[in-house]
């Protein structure tokens, strides 16, 4: 599972996800990637499961590059608990994900073993997602 080893502060602000991603949004390493097309925020389990998927069925084959990070702390109060008394305390790591983000990229393996498994990392994700390749982002905003 994926997390800061530090950060400056314990507890962040909500924030907003308006507006797509202007950096991150080309395919760098490899050679396909996986681009979110919905604002999400995306939890560390879901990252992991979806680098499971990829991995398990290229069968350690290729090369995968995560290029998301959970960076923000999501706090929750305890159940049945009364309002006020501060904010809760943090339960779990998010990155937040605009639409044009690439999430995901896998290079050294055949196109159509790629496709698939992107496939199965997307159904591991909240958001809608799309199969991109290297040459495709030339142009793409």
């Amino acid at each position: 599972m994926l997390l800061p080893k530090r950060t400056k502060y314990r507890k962040v602000h909500r924030g907003r996800m308006t507006g797509r991603a202007t950096r991150g949004n080309k395919v760098s390493n490899g050679e396909f990637g996986l681009q979110a097309l919905e604002p999400a925020w995306i939890t560390s389990n879901q990252i992991e499961a979806a680098r499971v998927a990829m991995t398990r069925f290229c069968k350690r084959a290729g090369k995968v590059w995560i290029k998301i990070f959970p960076d923000k702390p999501i706090t929750k109060k305890p159940a049945e608990t009364r309002m006020g008394k501060g904010k809760g305390s943090p339960e779990f790591w998010v990155a937040v994900v605009k639409p044009g983000r690439v999430m995901f990229e896998i290079g050294e393996i055949p196109e159509e073993t790629a496709k698939e498994a992107m496939r199965l990392a997307a159904n591991k994700l909240p958001i809608k997602c799309k199969f991109i390749r290297k040459q495709e982002t030339d142009g793409e905003v």
